[in-house]
């Protein structure tokens, strides 16, 4: 329970909404509660009596009475709707936030898919829990309560019947709720598996077409589908056993009542208003149990979905702000200090072990490796994306983790080894870099990155719309509007995570000459290809995450015997281009 206190602490906004919800369902049960008593009146004094008066007196307090309950009911759904989907907005507001401030390690931690079910399905099942479940949860105790004290009102020991029914009720509806608390989590888990399907299917579809695994991709989802289908199924299955359970009890109850108030009036002991008026306060106090069934029900799947979302909001982010930040990044000089470095903490190995470099502002380093080499890894620590299990990253001088985040960042600039662009214009997606760059800032950004050689071919040049994901550019163009978005930061650091590969060697040697008049920012260039690297101030070659060597292009093709085979064999194969194999 305590996450649902947690989660339902968001409603705080709309408390207004909710106590009015609450105070129009408490009057329209009153009302409803009223017509039974009239009834009572109407049945054994206007008609015993043949009063027409007095019955059109009573049955027009009755219409009123509905037409009040009705009014009264209408106003409770509009109040309680504006609190429910208030309260979803609160709800997926903040886990939006939370995860802005998550690190990646954080992220590591949850599924994109389950990330996704935890703000939308999950916040929808809590949303409902407001909307569907507000007015049986006020509305079914004030039912109970008031139909139980005016049936002991009306028969004393007709209302014994509630004492023996009560019990049965609550031993069906303990059952019931054990069984299927863990199967909505299952459920859950289920939702989260389909849409993990299907994004991956949605990002990768080209492929998917390109290999014709169209047919084998159905059938895998067609699996998590029938998981799914088979977890709803078998939750349901199990929770609808409340309404026949509560329904046998109910008529158990009403031919008991029915039996024995006939006796009584055999006996002149009851009138037939007052067993008409209690058999419609056991039909409305029956009701209001199999209500409060429904709202445990619900209560209890919202339980589920409301620790989903309290994992989320409560998840502690690994990166936080130094208390006393220093100011300003004063320069790109960056050292790494006996740097290790594991994502899982714990783990056996380390990605990162006992690294120490050196980087001079201004120099333009280079970093080589094989697949699994760490490469990227080394350049995350330096704007913090992770943070160094051991030893010390200082930029500027000063240690990483005692710069604002926000400050380190904005000195660091990253093109990252996957491009991503976002819907929007040309010109939307390069201001990432600077929302304030006017048109001539952005050209020769895009300049620099040779970007301006296929913009001036687009009709609408800086205004062209990319489309989700920028599905209407080439991987290569892609790449180079990433080094104009970067370039456009105006950064101390400058890292290229790979992110030449899709351009051709004209083009790179192009935008290698245009970096190169950047002489007061830190270039760091992770590369596959030998001649990206071959005129940076220092090379760094990196084996299974350690420094393996240090230098030049020519110390290192003189003395290391790991970069002379990679030369050799990327000279080798630079030399075979175009020839016949």
């Amino acid at each position: 329970m305590k996450d649902l206190k947690h989660i339902f602490s968001y409603l705080k906004p709309y408390r207004r909404d909710l106590f009015l919800a609450i105070f129009l369902v408490f009057v329209e049960c009153v009302f409803e509660m009223l017509i039974p008593l009239l009834m009572t009146d109407m049945v054994d004094i206007g008609v015993a009596n043949h009063d027409i008066a007095f019955l059109l007196q009573q049955g027009g307090k009755m219409v009123l009475c509905a037409i009040l309950a009705l009014v009264t009911g209408l106003l409770y759904a509009r109040y309680a709707a504006r609190a429910a989907y208030g309260f979803g907005a609160e709800l997926r507001q903040a886990e939006y936030r939370r995860l802005q401030d998550y690190a990646f390690s954080n992220l590591d931690r949850f599924s994109n898919p389950s990330l996704v079910t935890r703000m939308t399905t999950d916040v929808t099942v809590m949303q409902n829990a407001v909307n569907a479940g507000l007015r049986p949860l006020v509305r079914s105790p004030v039912m109970l309560f008031m139909g139980i004290g005016l049936a002991f009102f009306l028969n004393p020991s007709l209302a014994l019947v509630f004492v023996l029914t009560a019990p049965i009720l609550g031993i069906i509806l303990a059952l019931i709720v054990h069984k299927v608390s863990p199967l909505y989590r299952r459920q859950q888990q289920a939702v989260d598996h389909v849409n993990g399907r299907l994004q991956e299917s949605f990002t990768a579809i080209r492929a998917i077409k390109a290999f014709v695994r169209g047919s084998y991709e159905t059938e895998q989802f067609s699996k998590v589908n029938d998981e799914l289908t088979d977890a709803s199924r078998d939750t349901f299955r199990h929770a609808v056993l409340n309404l026949p359970a509560f329904q046998a009890v109910m008529y158990t109850a009403i031919v008991l009542i029915l039996w024995q108030g006939g006796k009584q009036m055999l006996v002149g002991g009851m009138l037939v208003g007052d067993l008409t008026a209690f058999l419609s306060y056991v039909l409305q106090v029956m009701n209001s149990l199999m209500m409060i069934s429904n709202v445990f029900l619900l209560l209890t799947r919202s339980l589920a979905s409301a620790r989903r979302i309290r994992e989320v909001l409560e998840e502690v982010p690994a990166l936080t702000d130094a208390a006393a930040p220093v100011g300003p990044v004063p320069n790109g000089e960056i050292d790494f200090e006996d740097v290790s470095f594991q994502y899982v903490q714990g783990a056996q190995t380390y990605a990162l072990s006992h690294v120490n470099l050196h980087i001079p502002a201004g120099a333009t380093v280079g970093i080589l490796g094989g697949t699994g080499a760490a490469k990227t890894t080394l350049v995350q620590l330096i704007p913090r994306l992770y943070d160094a299990t051991l030893g010390t990253v200082r930029v500027g001088g000063h240690d990483v983790r005692d710069y604002d985040l926000g400050t380190l960042r904005d000195a660091v600039g990253i093109v990252l080894q996957k491009n991503v662009l976002f819907s929007g214009t040309i010109r939307d997606n390069l201001r990432w870099g600077n929302p304030d760059a006017d048109d001539d800032t952005l050209w020769q950004a895009c300049r620099m990155a040779c970007a301006d050689e296929f913009l001036s071919r687009m009709p609408d040049g800086l205004d062209t719309d990319l489309g989700q994901g920028g599905v209407n550019v080439s991987g290569g163009q892609k790449q180079r509007l990433c080094i104009a978005r970067t370039l456009l930061k105006r950064p101390k650091v400058l890292i290229f995570d790979d992110s030449t590969s899709a351009v051709d060697t004209a083009t790179e040697a192009s935008i290698r000459r245009a970096l190169s008049s950047l002489s007061d920012v830190t270039k760091i260039i992770i590369a596959q290809r030998v001649t990206s690297v071959m005129q940076a101030d220092q090379i760094i070659l990196l084996e299974d995450g350690r420094v393996h060597a240090v230098g030049t292009h020519d110390q290192l093709l003189r003395s290391d015997p790991i970069y002379q085979e990679i030369y050799a064999s990327q000279m080798k194969g630079g030399q075979n281009d175009g020839q016949a194999l």
